[in-house]
């Protein structure tokens, strides 16, 4: 089995999580048993809806990266750094 992809750790999360508010506002329970019902139908629901979702159907396409050739490229030298430093104090 791969490994889930972005979305389908996205939809799954927002399942579990919308379908657990959902379960616990609709039924009004405030007993544990029944807050830990609602929790795992949220969690089995979520796990349900990231398994099934349908991965990408391929990879994604980059153009081709295509480097110059070390003998043509220009060459760069750092430029001077200019700024306050021991040559240009002034006083003690």
């Amino acid at each position: 089995m791969q490994r889930p992809n972005a979305a389908q750790l996205a939809c799954g999360t927002a399942t579990v999580v919308l379908t657990t508010v959902a379960l616990l506002l609709l039924s009004g329970t405030t007993s544990t048993p029944g807050i830990i019902a609602s929790s795992l139908a949220g969690l089995v629901l979520g796990l349900f809806v990231a398994v099934t979702m349908p991965a990408r159907a391929g990879s994604v396409k980059t153009p081709g990266i295509v480097l110059p050739d070390p003998a043509e490229a220009p060459v760069r030298a750092p430029a001077a750094r200019v700024g306050a430093g021991t040559e240009t104090r002034t006083g003690p």
